[in-house]
């Protein structure tokens, strides 16, 4: 489907991580619905890629490719498992903390490590006893020297059982300037996580519990400011988790009407092929239209971002179309393929488990209705893709802006014909 949105920069990386995805990642699908575990090598080895590091500058050995680009990665990913779609987009959640509000030794340290897959990061806010509401949060930093010293727990941490280093907003003081955020490397004393449990969907990815007990970090850990917490937790969420978990919803819908159309011309019935059916064609003109909507929202809002534009309703309302969009076309593939969609064999079986894993993380529909509803009142508050625009241009500007058609742009995503980016070192096949 062309967009306004994409260059030919675009397409070419696009087709590297389609290559990527359909060589590499394909084939261990199966295994990793299996055995249901967390899949610690093929996370290494789409890590190795360089794409956790889409949006980091190219000053720290980043793409600097911007948020398009990195709703084409996650998406190609998600099209063909949305474990490893998940896995992707959760790593580049975990990056925004140090990109807004890291210091310069931080920077330095760090985003090296999370563009060349040596180290994935991780944020960690939620917790059991308060869920979406960030501000009921119990887990605590308390000052000691030159140390804090953090106790508590959070649950749902993307990547938690393979992050190296865990961004984790606790109560340093009452009130909403009472959060801080810190870094927690992964073998720090004091760390420790809780065994992986199985999961509806999304095999292969972890979203785990992580423990602190008396987990003592230099204060050079401290991001940004004490203080900073709440708005590391909003920013991240807004500017990362929404387009991600968006584009994690545009793969997964995709590959549901691939599967939809290929079952549907592949089955026969009263000597036609089942796609001739009224109502299953329909349904495939519904869900085509449905796929085609949430493709325009997903790209429109990343296409703000990147332009430094306010877009925070944008961004919210991409979530909200392509998790809605995504689950209603999950539901009629499994009507279009009836009893043969409940068995595990079938593509569409996993898919529609993976889509109802989107709806809950970086605020569940209702949150995102609520927020938009805010917007229409005049009373929303404020505009975190406004407030770090210049973050998101810095990155780009010695590229062609966006809907330029110069080669030259993004010269690191060409691919040759084996399937391996020129001149970036990136292997794409486990043979090469």
């Amino acid at each position: 489907m062309p967009t306004p949105y994409l260059t030919d920069e675009h397409e070419r990386l696009r087709t590297w991580v389609r290559h990527f995805a359909e060589a590499e990642v394909a084939p261990r699908v199966t295994e990793m619905e299996t055995a249901a575990d967390v899949d610690r090598d093929l996370s290494a080895l789409i890590a190795q890629q360089g794409w956790i590091g889409a949006t980091i500058d190219p000053a720290y050995g980043g793409m600097g490719a911007g948020h398009i680009a990195k709703t084409l990665i996650i998406e190609e990913l998600s099209r063909v498992s949305g474990a490893m779609g998940a896995m992707v987009q959760a790593s580049q959640l975990g990056v925004a903390k140090i990109i807004h509000f890291g210091s310069d030794e931080q920077k330095r340290t760090w985003l090296p490590q999370f563009a060349d897959g040596s180290c994935l990061p991780t944020i960690a806010v939620t917790e059991s006893g308060s869920g979406s509401h960030v501000l009921g949060m119990h887990s605590t930093a308390r000052r000691v020297g030159k140390h804090y010293v953090l106790n508590g727990h959070k649950i749902h941490v993307g990547n938690s059982h393979i992050g190296q280093v865990h961004g984790v907003v606790v109560r340093t003081g009452p009130g909403s300037k009472g959060l801080s955020a810190f870094l927690v490397e992964s073998d720090r004393r004091g760390f420790s996580l809780t065994p992986h449990r199985n999961a509806m969907g999304l095999h292969g990815f972890s979203f785990g519990e992580l423990r602190l007990d008396n987990c003592r970090v230099p204060a050079t850990n401290l991001i940004g400011q004490e203080g900073d917490g709440l708005s590391i937790a909003y920013s991240s969420s807004t500017l990362y988790g929404r387009p991600n978990l968006t584009a994690v919803a545009l793969g997964i819908h995709q590959a549901i009407m691939e599967e939809a159309v290929r079952y549907t011309q592949e089955r026969t019935r009263y000597r036609q092929p089942l796609a001739k059916l009224g109502t299953v064609h329909r349904r495939l003109g519904q869900m085509q239209s449905r796929l085609m909507t949430a493709r325009l929202t997903a790209y429109h809002a990343v296409h703000l971002l990147d332009q430094g534009k306010a877009c925070d309703e944008e961004l919210i309302n991409a979530k909200y179309v392509n998790i809605k969009m995504a689950t209603d076309s999950a539901r009629a593939a499994m009507k279009i393929h009836a009893a043969a969609g409940l068995q595990t064999d079938r593509p569409v079986e996993r898919l529609f488990r993976d889509v109802h894993h989107l709806d809950a993380p970086a605020g569940t529909g209702d949150i995102q209705i609520h927020r938009l509803a805010e917007a229409a009142l005049g009373i929303s508050r404020g505009q975190w893709s406004q407030r770090f625009a210049h973050l998101a241009t810095t990155c780009q500007a010695s590229t062609p802006a966006t809907g330029s058609r110069d080669d030259g742009a993004l010269k690191p995503l060409l691919v040759d014909h084996r399937g391996v980016a020129p001149n970036s070192g990136r292997v794409t096949q486990s043979h090469a």
